[in-house]
């Protein structure tokens, strides 16, 4: 079996000879490639001496194919073109320009913000499909950490060992109130604000139409 060293050698011995053809020339092949002309003639030498045949007949005005060079290089554009490809199609899978994003999220931030983030990276990635994935933030968690999704956008400080965390932005947290309550006609108000206030919040984690309600009190 081939090493990567020596296939990466193989790699850059057919970058020479399809720039050696192009160019008729050794030297303009080096320059092409921004190399030593010596590089380029030792390294079609080796190649030639690998697969034993000569590719090209050199002479004072520079190279041409032997005819089994002409064969041998439209094996090598096809070669090299496809590694050139398969190189870029992966970066841009590793980028996440291409394929799926696993994406999990908590459905009271499924609009504003991130709604506005997956638009616009949508549009500017249109070859990614986006897979959302509704549900709570200690789901999520170990749905990233058993690799189920790539990512996972949640409230507050969840814990998360082994997983990368980063704060992307701050939301306002909205008070329902009676028109002729004390805070009412406040523009803003702060937690110390609320103490002692009483709520009707979800027993589970807020989602569209969940009428399991209870009565608590911030204190």
């Amino acid at each position: 079996m081939m090493s990567p060293s020596a296939s990466k050698i193989v790699l850059q011995y057919l970058r020479y000879v399809l720039a050696a053809a192009e160019k008729r020339s050794f030297r303009q092949a080096a320059i092409e490639l921004g190399v030593w002309e010596s590089t380029i003639s030792r390294g079609v030498r080796d190649l030639e001496d690998q697969i034993g045949v000569a590719l090209f007949i050199r002479n004072h005005g520079g190279v041409t194919l032997t005819n089994a060079g002409s064969k041998f290089l439209t094996h090598a554009r096809w070669a090299v073109g496809r590694i050139e490809y398969a190189l870029k199609d992966a970066g841009a899978a590793g980028r996440g320009e291409v394929g799926i994003v696993r994406i999990g999220i908590f459905s009271s931030l499924a609009s504003g913000f991130l709604a506005d983030l997956l638009q616009a990276y949508q549009f500017e990635n249109p070859l990614v499909h986006i897979d959302v994935t509704e549900g709570s933030p200690m789901e999520h968690v170990a749905a990233v950490q058993h690799h189920r999704i790539d990512v996972a956008f949640l409230k507050g400080e969840p814990i998360a060992y082994g997983c990368d965390a980063a704060h992307f932005w701050e939301e306002r947290v909205f008070v329902v109130l009676p028109h002729n309550h004390r805070l009412a006609e406040r523009e803003d108000i702060v937690w110390d604000g609320l103490r002692d206030e009483h709520f009707i919040v979800s027993e589970t984690n807020p989602g569209p139409g969940d009428p399991r309600l209870s009565h608590e009190e911030f204190g």
